[in-house]
């Protein structure tokens, strides 16, 4: 048993479970905001029940969300300790950042706005949830800040055998990284297509329940449903034209910084002019050979930036001559700094990540994103003009399943696109500079790492079941009730906030 690999899949299973939570966290907070606003505007009571039928679901999702994120950091010292050791300095910074500042925040707010309706005057409880919403993008701030510190290492030194920032003026590069800067905008709008895709598929399964029951028999119930779903489906599109523009600039920063990452992404071989984009592609089993493929013209230079876009032979040779470069020749601080360590240390090491994985999981990110957005399109165009769903055998057979579909194709849209942006970067930890091989703790045996990965992993399971169990029973218990408690009813001033669903 390699202890390598089980590190991998044990962090790659946890972190890609704990990442199902993260998208719909960050945008559900804002969206169950926006409603408590057009609540607090209209005083409608359709908009207070979407408001806490939503919020509930926020809440589950959060707490499975905070459950599952805690193991993450454990694994990076004990999993990673070297690491941990040799990038403390810089990784620690915008970690230590996250837990400070943005967890506290989003939960210290998320609590006053659980416990504070009807306590708390209304705008002050209103502020809070906007507070929640800060607090979950911050949090991403800080957490792709480090990943792209991965992916790009700016700001930092080598100095005494470990990686240092480079003072205050390190940690502001870091968080001006051009890799971040161009992945913290591509996250989030991805994460609205999740929580759009979400909101429009159970208003639109509502919808479709209330025209079978009959809609006169609940007629707020349709209009909020409506509301909802409409509302759900625009983010979802407006969202998915978003992400669009901000993969393609990642993309064009990606070729800069990770040209290999690029190459196996499109699986080529041989550097070209006016590169192709592959929609199809067979290589040899050592990944050094096309075998055939069915391509666009010109596609890949487009989303590159560039005329000629490097090929994986090409560059593999370039790094046994001359070690890790940037598509420009160039490197950063620390990997012009470290290259010589690196080389005495860590000979030998094939720069060439898994371009099946790297491949497929690129276009199942795109394919199963832009069948999302088509989908939400559709949901559009059918309920224009305050309709229902519509009737028929047909539609009853399809819609349900596809309000199902509706948040998993962006959900796993984003997942898959997790996948490729860590699998991409391999074999490195830190591009250019860490090896992963050399991450992995040297005192934890293959068989702890694999009795963990098999506890960790069952337990999530159990952990998934309670999620779906509990997200699909509020779902099918509907909207609450829309009695609203006033201020002025509570006459104990001392008596204790309470849980307010």
């Amino acid at each position: 048993m390699d202890p390598v690999a089980l590190g991998r899949w044990q962090f790659g299973i946890t972190t890609v479970y704990h990442f199902l939570f993260v998208p719909i966290t960050i945008a559900m907070a804002m969206m169950v905001a926006v409603l408590q606003t057009i609540w607090y505007k209209t005083g409608h009571a359709r908009y207070l029940q979407l408001t806490k039928f939503f919020g509930k679901l926020l809440l589950i999702n959060f707490a499975l969300g905070v459950v599952t994120g805690i193991v993450q950091e454990f694994q990076f010292g004990m999993n990673w300790s070297e690491y941990s050791r040799f990038v403390g300095d810089v990784f620690g910074a915008p970690l230590a950042l996250e837990a400070l500042l943005a967890f506290f925040l989003e939960s210290t707010f998320l609590g006053l706005w659980i416990f504070g309706w009807h306590r708390l005057p209304k705008l002050l409880h209103l502020m809070t949830i906007y507070a929640v919403a800060v607090g979950t993008m911050l949090s991403a701030v800080f957490i792709l800040a480090a990943n792209s510190w991965m992916q790009n290492p700016v700001g930092t030194t080598f100095n005494n055998g470990r990686a240092e920032l480079a003072g205050i003026q390190g940690f502001l590069d870091v968080l001006t990284n051009p890799v971040f800067l161009v992945t913290f905008p591509h996250v989030l709008t991805a994460a609205y297509m999740v929580a759009g895709g979400l909101m429009a598929g159970i208003c639109g399964w509502w919808l479709m329940k209330l025209r079978r029951d009959g809609e006169d028999r609940d007629p707020e119930a349709v209009a909020a449903h409506r509301f909802g779903a409409k509302m759900g489906a625009w983010v979802l599109i407006v969202a998915s034209v978003l992400t669009i523009v901000s993969g393609d600039l990642q993309g064009k920063i990606m070729t800069q910084v990770q040209p290999m990452k690029m190459a196996a992404a499109e699986a080529l071989y041989n550097t070209e002019d006016n590169a192709p984009l592959a929609l199809f592609t067979i290589g040899n089993l050592d990944g050094t050979e096309e075998i055939f493929s069915i391509k666009i013209p010109g596609v890949l230079s487009f989303m590159a930036g560039n005329k000629t876009v490097q090929g994986v032979n090409d560059l593999r040779e370039q790094y046994a001559a001359d070690g890790f470069h940037k598509n420009d020749g160039t490197r950063t601080q620390i990997q012009q700094e470290y290259a010589a360590e690196l080389a005495a240390n860590y000979p030998g090491v094939d720069p060439v990540p898994n371009i099946f994985m790297s491949f497929w999981t690129f276009r199942l990110m795109i394919g199963l994103g832009m069948a999302g957005a088509a989908m939400g399109a559709v949901m559009l165009w059918l309920l224009r003009k305050d309709k229902l769903p519509p009737q028929g055998k047909f539609w009853d057979t399809v819609w349900t399943p596809a309000m199902f579909a509706l948040p998993l194709l962006p959900l796993f849209a984003i997942s898959f696109g997790w996948i490729f942006t860590e699998m991409g970067r391999q074999p490195w930890l830190v591009a250019g500079v860490m090896p992963t091989a050399a991450g992995v703790s040297t005192s934890v045996s293959a068989m702890s790492v694999l009795i963990s990965m098999i506890v960790y992993t069952l337990l999530y399971g159990v952990l998934a079941v309670i999620e779906v169990g509990l997200f699909l029973r509020y779902v099918k218990k509907g909207l609450p009730d829309d009695t609203e408690v006033e201020l002025d009813d509570h006459t104990d001033a001392d008596a204790p906030m309470s849980f307010a669903y």
